[in-house]
């Protein structure tokens, strides 16, 4: 009994950023117990997402065909088969709306104890796991107990999987019942469903320094000269200026973006958890002592209002 077996997540025939760092911390985690890194793909184009997720690292991908979408019975029933077959230290699975709906049942079928939203991990003598409290304010670790355990980890805290791999695929017949009485039968996004920020290369987020909701098409101008995609930090979502599916932040969305362009956002711990992973994050903000500056790669101290039009028209 050794190594990891981690389960892969895709929504609308693409795979989730969040599968490429299952395989990192994966990787992670059979290192430190000496045993192999295999990756389950369940449903859709099982043959497709077991090419692109044939990264370094990955020893063994097993595919179930079964469904073209997340299905809570299919996913259980084929996460708990794979686990008698593999037998792994441990069982990894994503933070994410579907993992949290699967992961509790399968632990619970398993009797394998349960730790959620890793943000790090360490196995030595056992299992360790760092999680965040109090609003991301607080990192604790909790020495997990038992033989063999189940971890979901935070999406965006460990970095993609890279390079081509050599895994062995095969596909695994997982003797899955279909005929479970549930079904899905569409998808409907949170806020009007106009776009998936998650997904956005350049992010433009607002945040209180915009003062009013007057000012947002000076934003939306900004975002149209650049191409970028709007988003906000929770209070423009409360004042109801924009849709909740363009919120970023510990009660909103984690985006991983190339550029996160924060216009008039201090950098509350609760904002922060949802965008520390972008590649570059530039900062606009008049008071030089705004935690946002912290973080951020390049920071401008200025008055948002003087600094957006020179940047639109400089784009322009």
């Amino acid at each position: 009994m050794s190594g990891v077996l981690a389960v892969a997540e895709h929504r609308r025939g693409e795979l989730r950023d969040v599968s490429f760092e299952l395989i990192t911390a994966g990787r992670q985690l059979a290192d430190q117990t000496g045993g192999d890194l295999h990756l389950a793909v369940v449903g859709g184009d099982t043959e497709s997402f077991a090419d692109s997720l044939n990264r370094e690292g990955v020893d063994v991908i097993h595919t179930v065909p079964e469904g073209e979408e997340f299905n809570h019975d299919v996913y259980a029933q084929a996460v708990e088969a794979l686990h008698a077959e593999v037998d792994p230290q441990v069982l990894l699975m994503p933070n994410s709306v579907n993992g949290l709906d699967y992961a509790p049942a399968v632990a619970n079928s398993l009797d394998l104890p349960l730790a959620t939203d890793a943000v790090d991990f360490e196995y030595g003598d056992g299992l360790t796991v760092t999680r965040e409290m109090y609003g991301s304010k607080v990192e604790t670790t909790v020495d997990v107990g038992g033989d063999r355990q189940a971890v979901t980890i935070r999406s965006a805290e460990w970095p993609a999987a890279e390079g081509v791999g050599d895994a062995e695929i095969s596909e695994f017949e997982a003797d899955v019942d279909t005929d479970t009485g549930s079904r899905v039968t569409g998808f409907e996004e949170v806020g009007g469903g106009d776009v998936d920020i998650s997904e956005a290369d350049f992010i433009v987020s607002i945040g209180r320094g915009i003062e009013e909701e007057d000012n947002l098409p000076l934003i939306e101008d900004l975002v149209e000269a650049t191409g970028a995609t709007l988003a906000s930090s929770r209070p423009i979502v409360d004042n109801g200026w924009l849709p909740k599916n363009r919120q970023v932040g510990q009660s909103g969305k984690v985006v991983t973006p190339t550029v996160y362009l924060a216009i008039g956002i201090s950098g509350a711990v609760q904002h922060v958890a949802g965008m520390k992973g972008s590649d570059t994050i530039i900062a606009i903000n008049t008071d030089p002592n705004a935690p946002i500056f912290d973080i951020a790669d390049y920071g401008i101290v200025g008055d948002l209002f003087e600094v957006v039009p020179e940047l639109i028209e400089e784009f322009e």
